[in-house]
């Protein structure tokens, strides 16, 4: 199928709604000092040790370091016996990009069961494309929100550039840091290596992580901007410099960076001939993301994160301490016409993202639909329940689950939409 060029807009010259348009005309947006400090990071030969050993060997070794499960049935790096950040030679052998997916995949199955069955109902390429996506901005999550410490070799927290790096960003980002000091070097160090990983994938390098090792096959057979994937790891370093969006438009910055660029990402895998495709994939990030932000506001009040809007909030006359509040908000006046307000927003952004599935293949779109169905089944619950999002976490039944599950295989796989 026909792919869309990278220099139409986003919103093809079309508003979302009165206070929230498309964030970015890739090709002609002016980039801000904090995009250039991010979109110049870079991984060279110069910079760091490489592979010492020919592509011939490395497929001798293969049955020595090319497995991803280990003898207790654990995941591990198929390429871990590598003590080197990139691999050198003109084509990396086939057998290794294969593994490497195999990585991804097996990552996806274990850690995303909802996503990996809405996935593998895909065409295989599109298939092993998406689940090394989904790895990748996984291990971004985890290194920023979670515990896990990612690997880099010769690189660390003290080194002259990963210092440089913070103390760029740190002084360009509006704010000091809202987490622990040796926390944010940690992190914000981790996902300065992150991104030299990602630079492999649009260099003539690639790196000998799994997933960077499928990801530049991923990029280059889908052409995938580097400004989409730059944004996502933008996004997870936005939550060490702000805890709290004042308007709307703030937040909607972060919905497009951790989510908006999913699916803009995964149209372009999918495959689209419509250039509202991004219009509408922008706006299925949107609205995941707002409803994963309602869904969680005890949990991340509890973290001292406030993600709704402080300017929305206190139209209502609800105040930071009132969300920090816990269910004691419920009995808050303006709690129930807030969540209505926010619910209708985000119906705006719903009704958008569903446009999207009809100018996809057939074989692509249970994925999407699969997952907004599922979002929208959770955002109808919070409705019911009047916005009560503390007594107990709103999720879908494994019953439920399955039920849309099949309703959307038929619906969008085989009926005229």
């Amino acid at each position: 199928m026909p792919r869309q060029q990278h220099s139409e807009s986003a919103l093809g010259g079309q508003e979302y709604d009165e206070r929230s348009i498309s964030m970015y005309d890739y090709e002609d947006a002016p980039a801000s000092g904090l995009e250039r400090v991010r979109s110049a990071v870079s991984i060279t030969k110069e910079a760091v040790r490489a592979i010492s050993i020919t592509a011939l060997e490395a497929v001798r070794e293969g049955a020595r370091f090319m497995g991803v499960i280990g003898s207790r049935g654990e995941l591990v790096n198929p390429f871990r016996h590598i003590d080197a950040a990139i691999w050198t030679e003109p084509e990396v052998p086939l057998e290794m990009i294969d593994t490497a997916y195999d990585y991804c995949e097996e990552l996806t199955r274990r850690e995303a069961g909802n996503f990996y069955h809405s996935f593998k109902y895909l065409p295989d390429d599109e298939r092993r494309s998406i689940m090394a996506y989904y790895a990748f901005c996984r291990r971004a999550d985890d290194i920023a929100d979670g515990d896990y410490e990612d690997s880099f070799p010769g690189g660390s927290s003290d080194e002259p550039e990963s210092v440089d790096y913070r103390e760029k960003i740190e002084l360009l980002s509006p704010g000091r840091p809202v987490v622990e000091r040796s926390t944010y070097n940690d992190k914000m160090s981790q996902l300065f290596y992150y991104r030299k990983k990602l630079s492999s994938a649009y260099d003539d390098v690639t790196s000998t992580d799994p997933i960077f090792m499928a990801m530049k096959d991923t990029v280059e057979k889908y052409s995938i901007p580097r400004q989409f994937l730059d944004d996502m790891i933008s996004g997870m370093e936005d939550d060490f410099h702000r805890n709290r969006y004042q308007t709307f438009e703030d937040l909607y910055t972060y919905c497009y960076r951790v989510a908006s660029t999913v699916g803009l990402v995964c149209i372009e895998i999918y495959g689209y001939d419509d250039h509202r495709a991004r219009e509408y994939a922008e706006s299925w990030g949107v609205f995941m993301q707002l409803t994963n932000i309602l869904r969680d506001v005890a949990e991340d009040a509890e973290r001292d994160r406030i993600y709704l809007p402080i300017d929305d909030l206190a139209k209502y006359g609800i105040t930071e301490d009132d969300v920090k509040s816990g269910s004691a908000l419920l009995e808050h006046p303006g709690w129930k016409p807030f969540v209505e307000e926010y619910i209708e927003k985000c119906n705006q952004y719903r009704q958008k993202a569903f446009k999207l599935l009809p100018l996809l293949d057939r074989r692509s779109r249970y994925s999407p639909a699969a997952m907004a169905t599922f979002y929208q089944s959770i955002l109808k619950k919070i409705e019911k329940l009047d916005g009560d999002v503390f007594s107990d976490r709103v999720q879908l039944s494994k019953t439920e689950k399955m039920v849309f599950a099949a309703y959307v295989y038929v619906r969008y796989r085989f009926l005229a939409l």
